[in-house]
């Protein structure tokens, strides 16, 4: 069985309830990823702390009812904990994180899926059960919303591709998540929220996390 939809055959793509999990990724370089968090650590433990939330993220989307894409955010490697079965690999396009978000997606639904979720690999708190729990939001509204600590978002959920969501927009402010709901507001598409959860990208959210050796 593939992804408990139908069968795989040679040369055939099954489609899983025309469900899509978007995974974007940045290639795990040192001094290229978790950058601020780098400023306290030092590049080689940030980049640790990176795998360790990438092989967290592997995990937990493994068990989703749902074809997965995994998107590289520089180029795609020849080797890498997500490049596996369960894993379509892909290569983000676009000048910036919402161009990059609104073409992954776009294509999704030119490829005939009809529930896109899109996460990233920041969040140590995500789990199967959450996934899980937006695609079924999916079933009931157009869009769904995963709110971030920080005041941005940890996944998003669409039945239809929206371009103001996600083009001329400025990103990594604490404004993201208010602005994002307020566009759906106004464009009359009825959403769900899920839990609000934290991304780890400082100091400050790993010393707040399950990965710090002083947190239960």
């Amino acid at each position: 069985m593939y992804g408990g939809s139908g069968f795989k055959l040679p040369g055939l793509s099954v489609v899983n309830e025309h469900r899509l999990l978007i995974i974007f990724t940045k290639n795990p370089e040192k001094g290229e990823v978790k950058t601020r968090l780098a400023r306290s650590i030092g590049e080689e433990r940030a980049l640790e702390v990176y795998e360790t939330l990438r092989g967290h993220t592997a995990r937990v989307t493994e068990g989703v009812e749902a074809e997965r894409m995994i998107y590289y955010s520089r180029f795609i490697p020849l080797s890498d904990l997500f490049l596996t079965d369960s894993f379509t690999p892909r290569l983000q396009m676009g000048a910036d994180l919402g161009e990059r978000m609104f073409h992954a997606i776009d294509a999704g639904f030119k490829d005939g899926f009809r529930h896109i979720v899109l996460i990233g690999t920041d969040c140590y708190e995500l789990s199967c059960e959450i996934l899980s729990d937006a695609f079924v939001a999916l079933e009931r509204f157009d869009a769904v919303i995963g709110p971030a600590t920080d005041g941005g978002f940890y996944l998003i959920g669409l039945n239809q591709v929206l371009p103001e969501l996600f083009l001329d927009r400025q990103w990594s402010t604490p404004e993201v998540f208010s602005q994002t709901t307020t566009i759906l507001r106004r464009s009359a598409i009825a959403y769900k929220l899920l839990a609000e959860l934290s991304d780890i990208d400082t100091f400050d959210d790993l010393k707040r996390s399950k990965l710090w050796p002083d947190q239960p």
